[in-house]
Order: C-alpha cells, then structure tokens, then sequence
C-alpha cells in the first residue's frame, strides 16, 4: 500500500524546519509499504493539488498531523483527499483535545475516517494494518487493555534513516536571496545545500505552564533516548553532510532540552568524545541556564542558538501563568553567559496577559535592548484547547473567538484580557516586532558583533532579515525587494566586508557559521 504523511501550511507564516512526526512513523511503519512525505511549508498545495498527488501516486492511505494554528488546512486539505476516495487518519496535539471535530461529532462537518490520540508510536502499525484490510477503526488511543494511557518508553527509538533520505525539498539553500549566497561564498562557504533537521533526545516536561499544551499531549513524565541512540543519529547526518557537500544544523525538539541537566550533560559530553559535533538550536528554560558548565558543554558540543520563553519582564505576569521558575532579574546575566560562549538566544515574549497594561511594549524593549543582540519574538496569549487557560477563559465567559482555529488569524486576540483591551494588546505587539527588526535596530544589532567572527554577522543579519517575516509579510519577491532595499546600508556593509576579506589570507581553521531558526511564536 502506498501510504502519504503530509504536514500542512498555515498559508500565512513559514516554517523553516521538517516536522519530525513524518519520519518517525515512517520508520515505524511495518515493511511492505511505500511511505510518500509532503511538507506544505516545503511544498505549498492547493487541495486540489493535493487530491491530484494523492490519485497519481495511487495512495491508500492518508497521516495528516497539525498544531492547532494549521488545522484549518489540515481540514480542508482532509476534506480533498477524502472526496476521492481515499481514508484519512488525523493526528497530533489539536486532533487529541478536541477528538469530536475531526470526526464530525460537534455540529462541524466530518474530515477524517480516523484520528489518532497522543503519541501515535505504537498505534501507527496498527492503523496500517487496519488500513490496509479496509478496517479501519474511528479512534485508536494509546492505552492498554485496562484502559490506562501508555506513553512510549524512548529505550528502543526507532533508526531515522537520514543517511538515505531523499531530503531535497528541504534545503534551504535554495531560500536564500542571490546576494546573501554570494557573500557566503567569498567568506568560504561552498555548500550546495543547507538543511535543518529535527531531532529528539527525550518528550515531556513537568512545569506544567497554564498556556501550554506540550504537558497535556506528552505528559510530566520525562522519558529520554539513550545517548547512544542520539550520538549515533548526529554521526549519520554528519556522514550525509559530506556525501551532498553540504551543512546540516539539527534542532533538538524536546520540549525542554536540559530538563534534567545531569542527563543533559552526559549527552552533550558523549557527543564532544565521538566528534558528532554539528550546528544545533534547542529550547532550554532561562532558570536551567544558570549552570555555566552546561553552558560550557552546549558550545563545545555545537549549540549555537537557544530558544527560550521569557514570556514577560513581569514577575507577577508569570506566576498568573504558572511559570514563576523564570526570574527577570537573572535574564541579563544569563544572555551575557551565552554571549561569553558564542551563543545566541531567540527569546519570545506574550502579550496580553492579565496584568499586561498599555506600553508594555516600550516597557518590555527597554529592557531588550541592554541584552546582547539576539532574536526577540513577539505572541499575544492564546488560549489553546485542552490547557488549563482555555478551561479558565471559557468558565468565565472571556473568550471572544471560541473556536478561533477554524478562522486561523495571526496576532489577533481571541479573549478579554483584564488590563488591556484586545486591540491594544495586537497593537503592542505590533510595536514590538516594528521596533525590533527595523533597519536601524538590525544595523545596531550587526554592528554590535564587530568582535565577532565574520560569519557570525552574516548569519545574524539574514536571521533578522528572516525573523522580520514571522510578523511582516515578505513572502513574495516584491516583499523580499522592499525588505532588502530598507537594509541596503547593512547588507552593503556586509558585502564590502566580504570583499576584504575575500583578499585577505585564508585561515586554515573551518569557518564557524551560527544557525538561528525562525521559530514560530505561540500566536
């Protein structure tokens, strides 16, 4: 049977990184099978696209997987395959809170002949299989024949064979404006492609933050890979690195890459001793950063670039979200550790809090701006199904867009919140992305990192340049154009930069080159 995994767009924003989910259950189908993947981000469909793909490649069987942001798509892209007469299995965080929608169980038409709650690690063969006999069952739950939830141990991680894959809809070579791929050359960079791949070295997290849905889809209970698992992994992407004469940077996943530092230590210290070492960007917790050895081993084993929610500058703000472990008062010495080991951190914000108030923006920018230079990202709150804010939002009578996914709008308030108005809110931060990327602050920004390596620059510049477009549209070449010719004073900087140092003699040592992702915020 010829089965598809496709992962929807949003149709608004990019996401710059594959979704793990595709080859996990691809490597966890049972053999006999050819598995077909699809990233809209990669690959922007139309449903009828789609259709058409699915009848030309005579596919059986349909995965489709979205957060809570891409459902829409992941419904009419459902809807498409479904009218040509091929079953469709949906699965993922939005799928396990609100299992009625799918299957057409709340008013809402139907969209799928099955769904998948939680984790899908052992009941994606099953639904294979079911498939395949044409007997396919409505819900396939992750429990035990008492009823009980079973989270999959991580002990026995199924091979992603990387080494074989065929990952051309990925690169993100390709993405790069012509200017910034001929800066890059003359300051040594020869690669014929560039992929961000996704890794996961351990699920869960305990914190249990009142916005959040990663605890009520993988659980507080931390279950890690063995280290030999992961060192093995980065050594195969590292082996397919050098057969495409390319560079691959990996993103750890986990929802919290150090939740156990002791643990996240013995990895970081197994990848130094078996020279796994490539590029890499993980999400790690501002108060788990406090331990400058960590720090230490995550620059030597190759991170680069740390996510981390800050969320606010308000230390009353975060114990109203159940995440009072973050202290504003250690955010600026953490970022400067960071900086002293040549990392840098994407830190992301919420607006619209309870106790958020008009200015809060200025107030939070104020106060970025004595950081190093890093990557600010902007959200307003949002109340996602299945989290102890929805429930709180609902009970109360404040939410202003109850079922605010099916009508996807980014940056738009979809409750009351208590010191700011809606549209004040969608305002701030507004002002905040406008403030944080404008060419003046990316021109300080770059001009900062003058004791910097070379490339250092130019990565952080088209990361900026990237970053601008989670909020801006830039998504077409006249965007592209007007963004480029606002920072013709950076860039030509960069670019005379790049002439020098393209006469100067060449260091034997490897050019070090920064890999910032450009996460999506929770908005």
């Amino acid at each position: 049977m010829n089965i598809l995994l496709y992962s929807p767009d949003n149709e608004i924003t990019n996401n710059f990184m594959p979704h793990l989910w595709m080859f996990l259950l691809r490597s966890l189908t049972p053999p006999g099978h050819q598995v077909f993947l699809v990233d809209g981000n990669a690959q922007r469909l139309s449903a009828s696209d789609l259709a058409h793909y699915v009848e030309r490649n005579r596919i059986g069987l349909v995965g489709i997987g979205a957060m809570t942001r891409m459902i829409r798509k992941a419904y009419l892209m459902a809807d498409a395959v479904r009218a040509v007469g091929v079953p469709v299995v949906m699965g993922g965080p939005h799928v396990t809170e609100v299992p009625d929608e799918p299957l057409g169980r709340d008013g809402e038409p139907r969209h799928a002949d099955a769904i998948a709650l939680g984790e899908a690690d052992y009941t994606w063969p099953r639904i294979v299989a079911d498939a395949e006999r044409g007997a396919l069952q409505e819900i396939y739950a992750p429990v035990d024949e008492a009823g009980r939830e079973v989270k999959p141990s991580l002990a026995n991680y199924p091979e992603i064979p990387w080494d074989r894959m065929d990952l051309d809809q990925f690169n993100l070579v390709g993405r790069f404006p012509k200017w910034a791929r001929r800066i890059l050359s003359v300051a040594g960079m020869t690669w014929r492609s560039f992929h961000l791949v996704p890794i996961e070295s351990g699920r869960g997290c305990p914190y249990g933050c009142e916005f959040c849905t990663v605890t009520g889809f993988f659980g507080d209970s931390i279950r890690f890979r063995s280290n030999a698992s992961v060192v093995d992994e980065l050594l195969k992407l590292k082996q397919l690195e050098k057969r495409q004469k390319g560079k691959i940077a990996v993103f750890f996943i986990d929802d919290n890459f150090a939740i156990n530092p002791r643990r996240t230590k013995s990895l970081l210290r197994d990848i130094i001793a078996r020279n796994a070492q490539v590029p890499w960007v993980a999400q790690i917790s501002m108060n788990l950063l406090r331990d400058e050895e960590l720090v230490s081993l995550i620059a030597e084993s190759g991170g680069k670039v740390i996510f981390m929610g800050l969320e606010s500058i308000d230390p009353e703000n975060l114990k109203t979200v159940r995440k009072g472990f973050n202290k504003p008062e250690e955010y600026k010495a953490i970022l400067e550790c960071l900086e002293r080991y040549g990392i840098y951190a994407i830190t992301s914000f919420i607006f619209g809090m309870d106790g958020d108030s008009p200015g809060v923006a200025q107030r939070t920018l104020d106060v970025v701006r004595t950081w190093p230079p890093g990557f600010p990202v902007f959200g307003l709150l949002t109340p996602y199904p299945g989290t102890p804010l929805y429930s709180k939002l609902a009970a109360a009578g404040r939410l202003t867009r109850p079922k605010h996914w099916l009508e996807f709008r980014p940056f738009t308030m979809d409750f009351s919140p208590l010191g700011i108005s809606p549209e004040q809110a969608e305002e701030e931060v507004r002002q905040a992305w406008d403030s944080s990327y404008k060419p003046a602050t990316n021109a300080a920004a770059i001009a900062k990192l003058e004791s910097r390596p070379f490339a250092d620059r130019i990565i952080h510049l088209l990361g900026r340049l990237a970053f601008r477009g989670i909020y801006f549209p830039q998504m077409t070449r006249r965007e592209w154009t007007r963004v480029l010719f606002q920072n013709r004073s950076s860039i030509l900087r960069v670019i005379l930069e790049a002439l020098r140092f393209k006469h100067q003699p060449r260091s034997t040592e490897p050019l070090s080159i920064e890999v910032p992702e450009a996460a999506e915020p929770s908005a």
